[in-house]
């Protein structure tokens, strides 16, 4: 099990790693639209991010918040 500090951070992890070794025919469509949207800074969503990686397996996204009043 990897760790990432975001999703945008296992997105990235993801666009480098798993990506480039994804079958020709598996290439196609919405993988490389995200891809190209992720690695030319064009806009993706966290949702859409979490779509394409929940595909190749389990994504578990925690958000904690903190806050101390004065």
């Amino acid at each position: 099990m990897k760790k990432f500090a975001s999703l945008s951070e296992a997105f990235e992890w993801w666009c480098k790693s798993v990506y480039p070794g994804l079958a020709p025919d598996v290439k196609k469509g919405k993988f490389t639209s995200a891809w190209k949207d992720f690695t030319y800074k064009q806009g993706i969503s966290d949702k859409r991010m979490k779509e394409v990686l929940s595909k190749f397996g389990d994504v578990n996204v925690e958000t904690v918040v903190t806050f101390k009043p004065k």
